[in-house]
């Protein structure tokens, strides 16, 4: 065997793993730009009880999508569910938004995915949005429904996605 050969056949070596590890971190870009849950201890919501996310947010070009997170079970004792969730952006500024979304269909068949008793649901919040300045937005997600202590509720989070082009 040639000594060019064998130059060629060990760089081909060496750079097959580099290759390799460039597929696959390229291949598997995640478009999740934030997602954070928060579990309700002894699956109850205390009205006192409002999770608060923070999110650093570093792209101010691209639009994204914004879900909130709810895992239920079939303690949950309602159809639905209303939410009061507050947007805090990085200089101060805040909205709050009221939101309604269905648990269950009209037949009271839980929605969501999920085996068993637990149901989890990625429930759409803002689609299309640009985050204005980059930095820390804050969201805290409390429940507004009539009792103060709500059952069957695992978690709630917030997850923010890349939109696809």
């Amino acid at each position: 065997m040639e000594r060019g050969e064998r130059a060629i056949r060990q760089l081909a070596r060496a750079a097959l793993p580099a290759l390799f590890a460039v597929v696959l971190f390229t291949g598997c870009r995640s478009d999740i730009i934030f997602s954070d849950n928060i579990s309700m201890e002894g699956e109850r919501w205390s009205r006192y009880n409002v999770p608060l996310f923070k999110a650093d947010i570093t792209d101010t070009l691209n639009a994204a999508d914004m879900a909130i997170t709810l895992r239920s079970g079939s303690a949950y004792p309602y159809r639905n569910i209303f939410l009061f969730v507050t947007t805090v952006a990085p200089g101060g500024e805040s909205i709050t938004d009221t939101l309604e979304y269905r648990l269950s269909d009209d037949h009271g068949n839980r929605l969501g995915r999920g085996f068993g008793d637990i149901r989890y649901l990625e429930l759409p919040y803002r689609t299309n949005i640009y985050f204005p300045t980059g930095g820390t937005y804050t969201f805290r997600i409390e429940h507004a429904m009539r009792r103060e202590e709500i059952e069957g509720i695992y978690d709630v989070g917030v997850k923010i996605r890349r939109q696809q082009r």
